[in-house]
Order: C-alpha cells, then sequence, then structure tokens
C-alpha cells in the first residue's frame, strides 16, 4: 500500500544512493535499510536484467571485470569469480561503446545469481565494507519495493524507490527491454501516479521519453559534466548533455520529465585545486523550465570538504567528517 509522501516536494529531499554505501557493500537490502535508518527518504536501486528478464539491484551488468589478458581482476561487486562452476559464463562484450570483459547479469538467471554473493565494489575507498563481503545475496527489485514499504510502515512515514535504468540501449539491443519489466513491477505495487513516492532516472533520453508514454509516476533526466547520451551516440544526434542543460534544451527536457539529476559540478564548479567556484545558472534555468533539480552525488571527501570549509569566510579547517 502506498502512504502520503512525508515531506512535499517542494522541500529537499535526502536520496539514499545505491544505499548507505559507506557502511555496507551497496545495492544490497542491509545497505538500503541502513540508508533508511539514517533518515534517507528515496532508497536508489540501479536496475538490470538477468536472463530470465527478472530486474536486479546492480551498479553495472557486470558482475566481475577481468584483464582479457591476463585474467587479472579489474572490479567486482559480487563473488563470482570465486564460483568454478561458473568460469565459462565469462565473455567480452561491448556495452555503451566499451568492450568489457567478465561475467554478466543478463548470461544468469535469478536462481542462479542468488547463489552469488555481494563483495564491495571499492575496497581502496571502502575497506571496512569488506568486513560484509559474502554475506548478502544480490536484491531483486521487487524485494528493494518490499523492504521500503515494510520501512514505511513501520516508521509512519513512507520511504520513496528512486531507480535508475542502467543502459537501456545496451539492452534493448540484446533483446531484454528494461522499460516493461519496470512499469509492470511498479503497477503490481501501487506506484501508478505522478504523485507516487517514486521517481525512474536515466542518463539515456529515448527510454525516458518511451516510460512517458507507459507511466505517469515521475522521471529525471540524469546529466553527466561531460559526454552524451548514449543513445545519441547510436541514433547519429550531435547534442551532448552540455546541449541538455541550455534553456532551450531544459525546456525540451520538460515535456517529457519532471526533474534533473545533474553532475553536482554543473552546479557549483570546481577548479584545479578542487576548490568551490561561484554557483552557475543551471539551478534558477530548470525550476525557470518547471524543473525538480536533484544533483548527484554527496560523498564524504575529507579533503575537499576541508578546503571548502577553510575557504568560508576565510574559516580554518577545524572540522573532520567521519565516514
Amino acid at each position: 500500500m502506498i502512504i502520503r509522501l512525508a515531506r512535499p516536494l517542494t522541500a529537499p529531499i535526502v536520496i539514499g544512493h545505491r544505499g548507505a554505501s559507506g557502511y555496507r557493500p551497496e545495492h544490497t537490502l542491509a545497505a538500503y535499510q541502513l540508508a533508511i535508518e539514517l533518515g534517507a527518504d528515496y532508497i536508489e536501486p540501479d536496475l538490470v536484467l538477468t536472463k530470465d528478464r527478472v530486474l536486479v539491484a546492480r551498479h553495472e551488468n557486470a558482475l566481475a571485470i577481468v584483464n582479457p589478458t591476463t585474467g587479472a581482476l579489474i572490479e567486482r561487486t559480487t563473488n563470482v569469480i570465486d564460483h568454478p562452476e561458473f568460469a565459462g559464463r565469462r565473455k567480452t562484450k561491448r556495452i555503451d561503446g566499451l568492450f568489457i570483459t567478465g561475467w554478466f547479469t543478463e548470461d544468469f538467471t535469478l536462481a542462479e545469481l542468488k547463489t552469488l554473493r555481494a563483495v564491495e565494489r571499492i575496497p581502496q575507498l571502502r575497506p571496512k565494507n569488506t568486513e560484509y563481503d559474502g554475506l548478502y545475496e544480490i536484491p531483486t527489485f521487487q524485494e528493494v519495493i518490499d523492504l521500503a514499504q515494510a520501512m514505511s510502515a513501520q516508521l509512519g512515514h513512507t520511504i520513496g524507490i528512486y531507480p535508475e535504468t542502467k543502459h537501456p540501449t545496451y539492452f534493448d539491443s540484446i533483446g531484454l527491454s528494461l522499460e516493461e519489466p519496470l512499469v509492470r513491477t511498479l503497477r503490481r505495487n501501487g506506484y501508478r501516479s505522478k504523485s507516487a513516492p517514486i521517481f525512474i532516472q536515466s542518463f539515456e533520453v529515448s527510454n525516458l521519453k518511451d516510460l512517458r508514454t507507459m507511466t505517469p509516476v515521475p522521471l529525471v533526466q540524469l546529466i553527466n559534466a561531460s559526454g552524451k547520451p548514449y543513445d545519441f551516440v547510436v541514433s547519429g544526434d550531435p547534442r551532448t548533455y552540455a546541449d541538455l542543460i541550455t534553456p532551450a534544451g531544459l525546456a525540451e527536457v520538460a515535456t517529457y520529465a519532471q526533474g534533473i539529476g545533474p553532475n553536482k559540478n554543473l552546479i557549483v564548479p570546481r577548479d584545479s585545486m578542487n576548490r568551490l567556484l561561484p554557483p552557475t545558472t543551471l539551478v534558477n534555468d530548470a525550476h525557470t523550465a518547471g524543473l525538480l533539480v536533484h544533483p548527484f552525488t554527496g560523498t564524504v571527501a575529507r579533503s575537499v570538504i576541508q578546503v571548502n570549509l577553510a575557504r568560508l569566510n576565510n574559516l580554518r579547517p577545524s572540522c573532520e567528517v567521519i565516514p
């Protein structure tokens, strides 16, 4: 059951990006639950598909990435590399223009993925999270929704969900559309109106336009600090992300989305020393176009925070951020 929003949409909201990923391995139910306990209004799962078309929460569809020549591990979010029964699933694929060697969600059924366990993706940045390696399953999108709704009932206010569709053009190219199972899951769970506690986000444009015809729930156009949406690359559209944040670009975004999710450096740029520069007009421009602004991503970066605390009112750095 969907209950009313805890806050009006005119107030700032706190989004648990990939869950409380500074404290638990990202995109696990434990990370999402801790984010809620720490005060998140929304939890944010990245969504990819399994071979049997089930939406699961992973930062990428790559479960582990290795060097194609040496087999040395480059990055992983699961322990698939430790499962000899899946050694033959290793493949090299071209995803959004990049060749990647590893294991991929779309080559596994949900039952097979459930035999794997999550691990910390960036151990050099979050070493304490490795204490939880191997403890948590890969959650389905349905399980993430179940958690949000259970915690909403427990806390007495609504916890929203903020899913991101990952690599929609790639998944379309292999016959696994993200949009249909996403919309079916949302309808089944009561997310059917523009006031539902959900935002769907994407770095691509065409899949958001498709979603606009399929569901009334709020959509958010993600905007990188450089480059262009991959669907523009494929279609030959010459526009870049920079074009999307011009007044004309924002007016077009407003025809299919309720907000933008810009890289925070597009709002408050930084110089080569990581010092904050005067803000741009992006927030005002977006609001003029009738769009919400949900920048990404606020992270703990002690050196950057201390530099800018020192710069603010010429104060000496006297605060320490505890990750």
